[in-house]
């Protein structure tokens, strides 16, 4: 597994301290672990463009059957699926640009005390996460081998389901959760995750396995799972934007 996956260009984000973090990482904590979201992943599992082209296919298929059943000919048929499949490529384009984009400039972080998010398109967000004010955790794998990470944190922090978005767990707009999307190699950065987090706050945390209803699918977690720990949230502070 590699340390470090970067998208775009270095000099897109020559301004920050260190890459992906606000400020330079303190003598005593060390950097382990960098990625960003697959902008595959974002499209297929976020913005569900294959589910949409799936729609748009039908539409099409039921708007060229009704031309016909209309009296109308072949032509006009086919005319009127032209309009309906530009409609469906730029409805789908968009939203794959956007994961594009997403991943373009989202980095999560990993060290040795947190977590670290920077998102944002046009205006950077970080929300630094450290493992103190993290409850429990989870594993979301999909059938394409990408997966996700959801946090859930102390019942005391909160962070708005807006500004985290899309990098959240979905449909828990009541108490969110912050989450890492779309991860090339899920089960490898989970178990990294869940040694850091062991080590930081002297207990055995482990990755659950998370079963969300909007995917339908249960998941796995690296090697054998435990009820999640949780930390006695001294110390650390809560989360900052920046």
């Amino acid at each position: 597994m590699s340390l470090d996956h970067r998208h775009g260009h270095p000099h897109e984000h020559e301004l920050e301290p260190q890459y992906g973090l606000p400020e330079a990482l303190p003598a005593d904590e060390r950097l382990l672990w960098q990625g960003s979201p697959d902008w595959a992943s974002l499209a297929r599992h976020t913005f569900h463009v294959k589910k949409l082209a799936v729609y748009f296919g039908i539409i099409i298929a039921v708007r060229v059957v009704t031309v016909l059943s209309d009296g109308a000919g072949t032509q006009a048929a086919l005319a009127s699926a032209l309009w309906l499949s530009l409609l469906a490529g730029v409805a789908i384009g968009v939203l794959v640009l956007t994961a594009v984009l997403i991943a373009r400039t989202a980095v999560y972080t990993i060290t040795t005390r947190r977590v670290v998010m920077r998102t944002g398109i046009v205006l950077r967000v970080t929300f630094n996460l450290p493992f103190k004010r993290i409850a429990s955790a989870g594993l979301r794998m999909h059938t394409d081998k990408t997966g996700d990470i959801p946090l859930a944190l102390m019942p005391e922090d909160q962070i708005g389901y807006v500004h985290l978005w899309p990098h959240v767990r979905p449909w828990r707009f009541a108490k969110t959760e912050p989450m890492l999307r779309g991860l090339i190699e899920p089960q490898q950065t989970a178990a990294l995750l869940s040694k850091a987090w062991a080590d930081c706050i002297g207990e055995r945390a482990r990755l659950n396995p998370v079963r969300d209803h909007s995917v339908g699918r249960p998941t796995v977690t690296p090697g054998q799972p435990t009820t999640g720990t949780q930390s006695s949230g001294g110390g650390a502070g809560g989360m900052r934007t920046a």
